[in-house]
């Protein structure tokens, strides 16, 4: 290849580079905003007008990066769980104690909840206002709630049907802002929902 060539290639190169940093930047943006308006105003409230005015780009941009409400709520979502994960329950499955383990899960998923209160608040309140919202829940929220239940119910000594009931009640966002509205800590809120649960096996 002539000198003439090779910089041609190393021109087309860097400008193909620059492009794809360029959108990556925008898409970074768009995310972020979205993310921002979903914890002020919660998904149901957020525009697509607002999305581009916060992000400083057009209204087709956000199209063009986002063409559909289930793909910009997908990378949303993606965007705040990477910034605030939830608690990992493996340790939990090595906790034999059911009494122990259900208190320390709970008092884990309780600081979660009110670290991410702002958020969850809005998002969980609008899933039945905004369909791709809801699609995205049942994807990703849904079973890991259902996982942390299934951690939870081995070793209880009473129904199964029952005991995961309570155990999903008591796993919900708004049963902990019930409590936490209430005057309990985080610590006493699971505490006491633990003692709910142990009652069901007496």
């Amino acid at each position: 290849m002539s000198n003439k060539n090779e910089d041609v290639a190393r021109k087309r190169t860097y400008t193909l580079r620059a492009r794809a940093r360029r959108r990556e930047e925008v898409h970074r943006r768009i995310t972020e905003a979205t993310v921002h308006l979903h914890g002020t105003v919660g998904p149901a409230r957020t525009t697509v007008s607002e999305i581009a005015q916060r992000a400083g780009v057009r209204r087709a941009t956000v199209y063009n990066h986002f063409p559909t409400d289930l793909e910009l709520i997908d990378a949303c979502s993606s965007h705040w769980f990477a910034q605030s994960p939830p608690p990992d329950p493996t340790p939990w499955a090595q906790i034999p104690d059911p009494v122990r383990r259900t208190e320390i899960a709970f008092t884990a998923m309780y600081e979660y909840y009110d670290r991410g209160r702002k958020m969850l608040e809005k998002v969980l309140r609008d899933a039945t206002l905004v369909p791709a919202l809801d699609e995205i829940l049942q994807r990703k929220w849904s079973p890991m709630l259902e996982g942390i239940v299934g951690i939870l119910a081995v070793g209880w000594n009473y129904s199964d049907v029952e005991l995961r009931a309570t155990l999903r009640v008591a796993l919900d966002f708004f049963t902990w802002q019930a409590l936490a509205t209430s005057g309990l800590t985080n610590d006493k809120a699971a505490e006491l929902v633990t003692t709910w649960i142990a009652a069901g096996r007496e």
